[in-house]
């Protein structure tokens, strides 16, 4: 199972600070009644994205705001979290750098801090598709709001593809969605080349968690000579803020890259926990198999690792329950 490189628990992190402080692991406790989370991101010319890496990094870093940030020359793209007087700085910084105006923000909450590090990247795309030309600034789908979508998703001549990779789709996705079953969103232009027979003459809507990957998904479909494009403003995140459970047509949970793991409606935390073996993400039942041991090993894992991989992850979790039980952060669980 590929998982993209800048998850929270990935190795490598950029946390430069002002003054004479030596650059480090953020860790510090932080114990408000609850940490403010945003979902961001904006398609622009940042042509100076290489300059805006340390100042960022910086400004994060001082306030306690944890995450990843991407910079590219196409935009911005990440999630952070921090506290709500943080959090609201960081947004009216970001805002106020010129290209950024526009800053598509979605908001949530966690109860414990969901980052363990402070993390900003320059990277060649904000969401990597691998396909040179594609501008979703001169060429995109249409945006359906939360409240529209359903109609459309109803429409027996809409096709509707799930833009995300297949062990988010698992833990939840919206009824009859087109699973592509992608490993990494690089694998979604051959996808569409090879099925494009059955998009001819039909409506596509596409959907992601936040927005971004099914707008530069909208733009490479267009590319191709589709017309009837279309994708949910703000992602299923704003679906399942705006749209009262009652009357939803999303099924499961949303798989979200941060230790929270999943939300519901209402953006509550959902029930998913991340097998620490191999970072699947596990509903209540596939915690229920005989092959699930925390931190150990789980249906998707057990078989294709060996007694060794076991015995070293086994370790690894004494080590993670012997730092809670002293009331400590352990950075690698």
């Amino acid at each position: 199972m590929a998982f993209p490189h800048w998850w929270p628990w990935r190795v490598g992190i950029l946390n430069p600070r002002p003054g004479n402080v030596t650059p480090g692991i953020m860790n510090e406790t932080i114990a408000p009644a609850s940490f403010r989370v945003a979902a961001l991101y904006r398609f622009c010319r940042l042509e100076r994205f290489g300059e805006l890496r340390a100042p960022l990094a910086a400004f994060c870093c001082g306030r306690g705001i944890r995450g990843t940030l991407l910079l590219a020359r196409e935009g911005i793209n990440g999630t952070v979290a921090g506290t709500e007087a943080a959090i609201a700085e960081l947004v009216a910084w970001l805002t106020s750098q010129p290209e950024l105006t526009g800053l598509e923000v979605k908001y949530s909450h966690a109860a414990e801090m969901p980052f363990h590090r402070m993390k900003v990247r320059l990277k060649r795309e904000i969401v990597t598709m691998g396909v040179d030309g594609i501008d979703p600034q001169t060429s995109v789908g249409t945006y359906v709001a939360p409240s529209e979508w359903n109609e459309l998703i109803s429409d027996p001549d809409t096709i509707v593809i799930d833009t995300r990779n297949d062990y988010e789709v698992a833990l939840g996705t919206f009824r009859g969605a087109v699973d592509p079953r992608t490993a990494t969103f690089r694998e979604f232009p051959e996808w569409v080349e090879e099925h494009r027979g059955e998009l001819e003459n039909r409506k596509i809507a596409m959907f992601c968690t936040g927005g971004i990957r099914c707008e530069k998904a909208t733009a490479f479909v267009k590319s191709l000579g589709f017309d009837d494009v279309f994708h949910l403003k703000g992602g299923i995140l704003k679906y399942l803020e705006d749209v009262p459970a009652e009357e939803s047509l999303w099924e499961g949970e949303c798989f979200v890259f941060d230790e929270r793991v999943s939300v519901t409606h209402g953006l509550e935390e959902g029930e998913a926990e991340l097998c620490r073996a191999c970072r699947h993400p596990l509903t209540p039942a596939e915690r229920a198999s005989a092959k699930y041991s925390p931190g150990i090993s789980c249906d998707y894992c057990h078989d294709s690792r060996s007694e060794e991989d076991r015995a070293r992850y086994a370790e690894r979790q004494r080590q993670v329950e012997l730092a809670a039980r002293r009331g400590r952060e352990h950075i690698g669980s």
